[in-house]
């Protein structure tokens, strides 16, 4: 069953995150009450275009688009008042009115933005247009132009980034779960005692076994990368994969800590599963995958660093998206064997109390 999990965890899992989330804004149902029906209202509609926002018909009363927002039928509704050309050939403010359903909090955020940067565009342009300056006078004006430039991923393809934080989740719970479970496992069928009674160390019972539940997981991380992330959604992997595989080999070590610290109070492999669930939400939660750091209370942003995944994080995408080398990325490496360190010579502290 565990196997069966780690298979959903490293294939299917990572698919549907790559393919079904998304927080860019993509044909976004437009709503438009036209009451001036000129030139200038048909045009500022028509910019409202693919691939941000799609048309999706026009309503005669300003309280149906309302209806259809509270309904859920369209993300937006654009009200152009009467008179709207006659005040813009007129050289008096024109005011439009967008109204939008903030429920899906990104996607309103983004709606409102780009509604923006096209009303503003075509303003400006309207205004060229009554100066006599649209055929080149424009660069006689005084103008700020903004040229942003994004680095490491220049569309913004969300596709890159779901996918392999998904993949951090799925390590995390397995690194965490399985040498956990392989050791409850020994306590049912009473091998353990058998084991103690051998001239083996804690460490020496309990080592192997984090080994072996490393390779499995190192491949479930490869079929990940080279089957459904790389093919799939065209995730760079601009760095050293050795380093990377050599990190999550040390991820893994240190996440096996808290694995064998709850095999050590679950009586079967059931409690193991939600001892592990305990463990892995809160290590989410405060590692930054959902939340940046930089938004968490002062208090929350310290405890971060207590995470192992914070740094691994930091590690994963300097490696895969930005090329980065261990000159960069030394500090969050020694984090995690620091951490690693540790919480893994907790949970051989815990086990030799326990049976010793």
């Amino acid at each position: 069953m565990l196997l069966l999990v780690a298979a959903f965890l490293f294939t299917v899992n990572i698919y549907m995150q790559g393919s079904t989330l998304s927080m860019q804004l993509k044909a976004a149902p437009l709503l438009v009450h036209d009451a001036d029906h000129s030139a200038a209202s048909r045009e500022i509609v028509y910019r409202f275009r693919q691939p941000y926002f799609r048309f999706a018909g026009e309503i005669q009363d300003p309280r149906e688009g309302i209806r259809l927002l509270d309904e859920g039928h369209a993300l937006a509704v654009l009200d152009i008042p009467p008179g709207f050309q006659e005040a813009l050939l007129a050289g008096r403010p024109a005011a439009l009115q967008l109204q939008v359903d903030a429920t899906p909090t990104a996607q309103a955020f983004l709606a409102a933005s780009y509604a923006g940067r096209i009303v503003g565009e075509f303003g400006r342009e309207t205004a060229l247009a009554r100066t006599g300056s649209a055929d080149g006078g424009e660069t006689a004006l005084p103008l700020i132009r903004e040229e942003p430039r994004v680095w490491f991923n220049p569309n913004q393809e969300d596709r890159w980034f779901f996918p392999i934080s998904e993949l951090m989740e799925a390590i995390t719970i397995m690194s965490i779960l399985l040498p956990g479970a392989a050791m409850v496992r020994e306590k049912q069928r009473g091998t353990v005692e058998q084991l103690l009674v051998a001239p083996l160390s804690p460490f020496q019972i309990m080592f192997p076994k984090v080994i072996a539940m490393t390779v499995v997981i190192l491949v479930g991380l490869s079929f990940s990368l080279f089957a459904v992330a790389a093919p799939l959604f065209h995730v760079p992997m601009r760095g050293s994969l050795v380093l990377f595989y050599c990190v999550t080999a040390l991820y893994v070590f240190t996440n096996a800590g808290l694995g064998l610290f709850a095999a050590t109070i679950a009586r079967n492999v059931a409690q193991m599963g939600l001892l592990a669930i305990l463990m892995v939400v809160p290590l989410i939660l405060v590692s930054g995958t959902w939340t940046p750091p930089e938004a968490m209370p002062v208090w929350m942003r310290i405890g971060t660093y207590v995470s192992p995944m914070r740094h691994y994080i930091d590690v994963s995408y300097g490696i895969l998206f930005k090329g980065a080398g261990l000159d960069l990325l030394w500090d969050s490496v020694a984090a995690i064997a620091v951490l690693g360190g540790a919480v893994f010579g907790f949970g051989v502290w815990r086990f030799r109390r326990q049976f010793g």
